[in-house]
């Protein structure tokens, strides 16, 4: 949820920032691609909310055990939505976006760190695609499922 909370301040800074800077006669926000932007991170943050309050709500309901895949989930994507949002905001901000007049830079450094403290987004690809297969005939013993003759 911290992630979220720091795309949503940096979404929220690349909003403001792009209506008052001028670039090539009007202003970022009138550009076409910084539009695209700030539509494509609000629909980012808000699919990254209700994944993380599905994996929450599943925790209190049934268990860590089988919300794993929602975990493991949230894991992979609120870091990578967090790191693009902002990665977005500084460009909106030019070069004050990777200075310390402004806190993206920081916010970056923080989201990218979270991305290896939670471990590599491959380990959590790989444990998602075993689950996900597993629904659907024998993977194997790291899935769950029992392992069969000529699988």
């Amino acid at each position: 949820m911290r992630l979220i909370g720091l795309a949503e301040r940096a979404l929220e800074l690349m909003c403001r920032r792009s209506l008052a800077r001028v670039a090539f006669g009007k202003s970022v926000a009138q550009q076409t691609v910084t539009q695209e932007r700030i539509a494509e991170a609000r629909c980012k943050i808000d699919m990254a909310r209700l994944l993380t309050l599905k994996a929450a709500w599943m925790m209190d309901v049934a268990g860590n055990k089988v919300a794993r895949t929602e975990i493991a989930m949230i894991k992979m994507v609120a870091p990578t939505m967090a790191c693009q949002v902002i990665d977005w905001a500084m460009q909106a901000h030019g070069g004050g976006g990777v200075s310390d007049d402004f806190p993206l830079a920081s916010a970056y450094a923080n989201a990218r760190t979270l991305r290896f403290a939670d471990g590599p987004d491959e380990v959590h690809r790989n444990a998602i695609a075993k689950w996900e297969l597993g629904k659907y005939g024998a993977y194997g013993r790291d899935a769950g499922v029992p392992v069969t003759r000529g699988s």
